[in-house]
């Protein structure tokens, strides 16, 4: 599946209403009409979102989880419940973020060993998102003092608190 970086927060809405229309969605994320069609467009095609039958108009369309989409907006709320405790930027990370929390461990690990754990992400991907994750202080960085020096990265607390959030 394609990924989209506003599937979770709309999710997270579409579960907290029961539903929405499609301008309270946009005006919620302040989305562009194409971005939201597309982030739709996208949830509608995996199954998880359905025009609501039976209500509104074709040019006020609400917007409801299917079956199958609720257990995956239940946990896209979780992840934005814990976005916000933690003070993250909304829908503000890079795409690998997500995968990168949940897939480092409790130790420290290697550049080469991360892009393998998150395989089929590019170097300049990887090396992009942990800047970004170090920057939100979701992870750490540190040399190893060898010839030549090793980087090495772990997830912080608030890292962890995260991971928790997206493994429990």
């Amino acid at each position: 599946m394609e990924s989209n970086r506003w599937a979770i927060p709309v999710l997270a809405l579409l579960s907290r209403e029961q539903g929405s229309r499609f301008a309270v969605i946009a005006r919620a994320f302040g989305l562009s009409h194409n971005s939201l069609t597309r982030c739709l467009a996208l949830l509608k095609d995996a199954g998880w979102v359905i025009p609501n039958p039976g209500h509104g108009h074709p040019l006020r369309p609400e917007y409801i989880l299917s079956e199958p989409g609720r257990p995956v907006a239940a946990y896209c709320e979780r992840i934005e419940a814990a976005r916000v405790r933690l003070k993250l930027a909304d829908a503000g990370l890079p795409r690998w973020s997500l995968p990168l929390v949940a897939g480092m461990g409790p130790d420290w690990t290697r550049f080469g060993e991360l892009q393998t754990r998150l395989a089929p992400v590019t170097p300049r991907a990887l090396s992009a998102t942990l800047k970004a994750v170090i920057d939100e202080e979701l992870v750490r960085r540190k040399l190893e003092d060898r010839y030549p020096p090793l980087p090495l990265y772990a997830l912080t607390g608030k890292g962890q608190d995260l991971a928790g959030a997206l493994l429990g």
